[in-house]
């Protein structure tokens, strides 16, 4: 008989590619991990896994269990749902990670909600950047994430994840006030091409498409300041730094004095949004409140 929370190891080892960060991930040491999936093998008759000095990479036969292991742990995850429904858990704790600006855009607007309609649940608030929650969710450290699409994010069709679309918005051209194109009325990003540029680290997902958007009109950025700090990177194009792309929601509320906002031309650069949790969980009494308020407040 295999026992389900080494699958759920199994799955850990397959998506953070060694022994010693799955265990991190887990709370447990590497030897804990390493046994559970030798116990594994066993169970099941077959080698699972080949470590190797750059990791640990599963065989054929540990490709074969894992797609076995989502299914089975997004049906454990539906009987603990409607377990919980049975005995009427309107009651408990909900643990959601979400970057500060989608904290501030729909997280703060989704728990006011549920302070009104669904008052015994609980809401703990973790700010995660948007490529850090859905590993947080994958690895049961929180219930729901909210996250955007970033390069090697797990996609839609993941059979981990169920996911809930929630919002998408442009990047705006944030110039110095002294600008060159400072009174245009929208912004070509390929007359950036020469400028000095502010933006996040390489990781963040606004990283990301910052670049591509840049890379599509013919150019590669030179990024000479780099802060995953929104206010930081504005405040820094208000000294004449250079010039950024900002996610619209993130310049509410900035003190834009030196610096002027202007859309981009053509088809802007877009951060798409949405909620995310484990497959087959969205059916819990706790966490379907959640990410209904979530999209309420997304509409909002």
């Amino acid at each position: 008989m295999i026992e389900a929370r080494r699958l759920h190891i199994l799955r850990a080892v397959a998506d953070h590619r060694t022994v010693t960060a799955a265990a991190a991930a887990l709370y447990l040491t590497p030897s804990a991990v390493s046994q559970q999936l030798s116990a594994l093998e066993q169970e099941t008759g077959h080698r699972l896994v080949d470590r190797g000095a750059k990791g640990v990479r599963l065989t054929p036969a540990g490709e074969i269990l894992l797609t076995h292991t989502n299914a089975v742990l997004a049906q454990l995850e539906r009987a603990e749902a409607e377990l919980a429904a049975y005995s009427s858990g309107a009651a408990g704790t909900v643990t959601v990670a979400a970057f500060a600006t989608g904290i501030g855009l729909v997280v703060g607007p989704a728990l006011a909600r549920l302070a009104r309609t669904a008052p015994g649940i609980r809401i703990r608030v973790q700010d995660a950047e948007g490529d850090a929650s859905l590993p947080m969710v994958l690895d049961r450290q929180v219930d729901v994430a909210v996250a955007v699409e970033y390069r090697g994010a797990p996609g839609a069709d993941d059979a981990r994840l169920t996911r809930v679309p929630l919002y998408a918005e442009p990047f705006d051209a944030v110039l110095p006030a002294t600008h060159r194109l400072a009174s245009a009325d929208r912004v070509p990003l390929a007359a950036l091409s020469k400028d000095n540029w502010i933006g996040p680290f390489p990781g963040n997902p606004c990283h990301d498409v910052v670049v591509l958007a840049c890379e599509h009109a013919g150019f590669q950025p030179q990024l000479e300041h780099s802060s995953d700090d929104f206010r930081a990177v504005v405040a820094l194009a208000s000294a004449g730094a250079g010039v950024a792309l900002v996610p619209r929601s993130a310049l509410r509320g900035m003190d834009l004095s030196d610096a002027v906002v202007r859309p981009v031309d053509g088809v802007a650069p877009t951060r798409r949004v949405f909620a995310a949790v484990r497959c087959g969980a969205e059916q819990h009494p706790l966490i379907s409140p959640v990410l209904e308020a979530l999209g309420e407040a997304a509409e909002g």
